[in-house]
């Protein structure tokens, strides 16, 4: 889980400090966002104090009309030691009860001249992007023909390489050697690469390559959704391999289960065209369009013809 503090969504969204700096530095934990508009009304039995509460038009103006005493401790409960942040859309006059309050509990509070919702919704997508659920794994991720295609398997497969000439045929590179990813949805996997190895590509022999430099800006990714996983191994005559494709194996990666196909390395064997045309029927089969299941419809009718 990554971290973010208020000084970074204040950098990120360039909003205007009034009080409280001495509690810039924290940890916003969760990305959903309050709008506390009971709690202006007095109810704070299930206040959400450890989210950043986002103060509108709306609010304001019912809290405008409340005596000065209500004023005052309804913005000393507002501003706890969890309250990661407030902040007043619209670029309304902060209150000065506010303020006030802010300033003794060391709660920043800021302003946006942003509406409430569009903030809310920017505000929204940046945390959940940060605070995703993150791991890395060990492989290359490759953007081929619009699908995110993860290739894993054991060092000195040949991951690098079939990488390096997928991206010749004019497909782009994410990452290679680790490849960081972020949960930032339901069943939905973003895969990039540590800023260290960015757009770099290891290549036995050679060393490292700029793949940006030696290609083109148009032959790199900063990121890309993660769709498909190629595992390749080395051809295992013991083992018995999948040759019509009827059946569809998983890789669980956080809470995400990926389409999984495994590929057996042997010489003589053209991985990039392989893993093109994986790429290319995958794409397909999410079309509704599945040449394994025709194939076996046509073969079960022949069967039936022949029977009959």
């Amino acid at each position: 889980m990554g971290q973010v503090t208020t000084k970074q969504v204040m950098n990120t969204f360039d909003l205007e400090l009034i009080s409280g700096e001495e509690g810039i530095g924290r940890h916003i934990p969760i990305s959903d966002i309050s709008r506390p508009g009971l709690e202006m009304a007095g109810y704070f039995t299930h206040y959400p104090a450890n989210r950043v509460q986002l103060l509108g038009k709306t609010e304001l103006s019912f809290f405008a009309m409340l005596t000065a005493k209500e004023r005052s401790e309804r913005m000393m409960k507002l501003c706890t030691d969890d309250t990661p942040a407030i902040i007043v859309s619209h670029g309304v006059p902060v209150p000065e009860e506010l303020i006030a309050a802010s300033s003794n509990r060391h709660v920043p509070v800021m302003t946006t001249p942003m509406s409430t919702t569009r903030f809310s919704s920017l505000l929204t997508n940046f945390l959940e992007s940060k605070l995703a659920p993150t791991t890395a794994i060990h492989g290359v991720l490759v953007d081929i023909y619009g699908i995110g295609v993860l290739i894993t398997g054991k060092s000195g497969v040949g991951k690098s390489e079939t990488a390096l000439e997928l991206v010749k045929k004019g497909h782009r590179l994410v990452a290679d050697d680790c490849v960081e990813i972020h949960q930032e949805g339901e069943n939905t996997l973003v895969g990039s690469a540590p800023k260290l190895i960015e757009h770099m590509l290891e290549i036995r022999g050679v060393g490292i390559i700029d793949i940006m430099t030696l290609f083109g800006a148009s032959a790199v990714r900063t990121f890309k959704r993660i769709s498909l996983v190629i595992d390749l191994e080395i051809w295992d005559q013991e083992k018995t391999y999948d040759r019509l494709g009827l059946e569809e194996e998983k890789m669980k990666i956080i809470d995400t289960e990926l389409t999984k196909l495994t590929i057996p390395v042997r010489p003589g064997r053209n991985l990039s065209v392989i893993i093109e045309v994986a790429a290319m029927n995958y794409r397909l089969k999410r079309m509704g369009v599945n040449a394994a299941e025709e194939f076996s419809k046509r073969l079960n009718d022949v069967i039936a013809q022949d029977t009959n």
